[in-house]
């Protein structure tokens, strides 16, 4: 696939510095990162890295102590926390490594959940929301709940969450972490998928063998990018 020439993401000399009683933790210290339309990019360190607040703050749930972040080419420094609520709904999906998933809901209404914050109106809700888990494999589970499915069929129903509002951006934190081996094997083709049909995706992982299937494998230690950029071992 070839990737085009849009910046989606565009963070410039980042730092985050946390203050713990008289001291003060950097967990980024000047970072610098790019990622273009269809990009498949994994952010990969070991605990405490940095890598939780890198995410954070590209999912704009977090803003920089200093520095410059870019979505779409907008500075959202700028923005007041409504813009920011309105960018991490209609730009960004969430993928998370505990699904998320409200358990007293049926799988299709959770998917509806970010259209209900939208002001989607309920007909189309349920339309989308039902071609989004049908692209997901979960078409014939549309009203189960989160208990009754397996693990697979849980983070499957939060990618299709994160999919229905057709975002520019899918951020996924730990996917596979809660699943074992050949399931979460199963969610990455899901992955490569989507990307291949031109979605840009950043997962988040201290998995190397995770890591290894993205195209891009960007490595964080210490708050820093290290300048090594390991090509991909696993042919997509």
């Amino acid at each position: 696939m070839d990737v085009t020439s849009h910046t989606v993401i565009k963070l410039q000399d980042i730092h985050r510095e946390y203050r713990m009683g008289d001291n003060v933790v950097k967990a980024l210290d000047g970072f610098n990162l790019e990622i273009k339309e269809g990009e498949l990019t994994s952010i990969i360190g070991p605990s405490g890295s940095g890598k939780s607040t890198l995410m954070n703050i590209i999912g704009c749930l977090d803003r920089p102590t200093a520095g410059k972040v870019m979505i779409d080419g907008r500075d959202i420094s700028l923005m007041k926390d409504k813009e920011l609520a309105k960018i991490r709904n209609e730009k960004i999906g969430f993928i998370f490594q505990q699904f998320n998933l409200l358990p007293k809901l049926s799988i299709l209404e959770n998917v509806e959940t970010p259209l209900l914050y939208a002001g989607v109106k309920p007909s189309l809700r349920k339309k989308l929301s039902a071609e989004a888990l049908t692209k997901v494999g979960l078409g014939d589970r549309l009203k189960h709940k989160p208990t009754e499915l397996s693990g697979g069929q849980k983070q499957r129903a939060a990618i299709a969450r994160a999919l229905v509002t057709n975002p520019s951006l899918l951020l996924a934190d730990e996917p596979t972490g809660a699943l074992d081996t050949g399931t979460g094997e199963i969610i990455m083709d899901l992955f490569k998928e989507l990307n291949k049909e031109g979605r840009t995706i950043i997962i988040v992982t201290h998995d190397m063998e995770v890591s290894e299937q993205c195209r891009r494998i960007i490595k964080v230690r210490d708050g820093k990018r290290e300048q090594t950029e390991e090509p991909c071992l696993v042919k997509i």
